[in-house]
């Protein structure tokens, strides 16, 4: 049987980079330890390591658990928790319906559910493309001045997503995980490409939101 990720280390943890943040960077990703100054690469499993419940979790390169989401018996949840591997809080995303449409607000760990403005907000987008096999959604921060664009694959991928910055640049990518020996493994396991100085963590919280459109979380 193929291996998700060839091992997990039990003690590892988020790797911080104290260069990895240019003091001339204007990006609103750039704010947290949660980045560094090179292309990284993890492995995301649509199920939680304990008892393989609901969740996720998700491996650096070195096999190391970095992140990772417990919904234990609960699918679809309204309210999501992403953490890291010791159980810190790093971003609450919450999903609701306003007219039959729904949205999702995500929440720094700092911040108050409902006191505070989330720090991003994802609405599905106006912009249509005929005979497209495209979902897009926009994302917006806190901060106006940036947003960002989430597609997603409507094609026998359905796993694969993309998220733009406003510039169109690819910041971060999804792709149906394959093997090294080329076997393609199934829907719940993808690859997951972070382009340099991008809060990994950011993009993870993304990572939760197109597991609820998709039905996976």
């Amino acid at each position: 049987m193929t291996k998700v990720h060839p091992f997990i280390i039990a003690n590892g943890s988020s790797r911080v980079d104290a260069s990895c943040c240019p003091t001339t960077t204007t990006s609103s990703l750039c704010t947290t330890k949660y980045l560094t100054s090179k292309r990284e690469t993890f492995t995301i499993w649509m199920k939680s390591l304990v008892m393989q419940g609901n969740g996720c979790t998700a491996f650096d390169a070195n096999g190391e658990v970095v992140y990772r989401i417990d919904n234990y018996d609960n699918k679809h949840s309204n309210e999501v928790y992403l953490m890291d591997l010791r159980g810190k809080l790093l971003f609450t995303v919450c999903e609701k319906k306003m007219c039959g449409f729904p949205s999702w607000k995500g929440y720094e760990s700092n911040h108050n559910i409902g006191a505070n403005k989330p720090t991003f907000q994802v609405r599905k987008s106006c912009r249509f493309v005929l005979g497209s096999k495209v979902s897009l959604y926009k994302v917006t921060m806190r901060s106006v001045s940036d947003c960002y664009s989430l597609e997603g694959s409507n094609g026998n991928s359905a796993s694969a997503f993309i998220v733009r910055d406003n510039n169109g640049g690819i910041v971060a990518e999804a792709k149906q995980k394959q093997s090294s020996s080329g076997v393609v493994l199934g829907d719940d396991v993808m690859t997951l490409f972070v382009e340099a100085h991008v809060d990994h963590s950011f993009i993870m919280a993304l990572v939760i939101v197109y597991g609820l459109i998709r039905y996976q979380l």
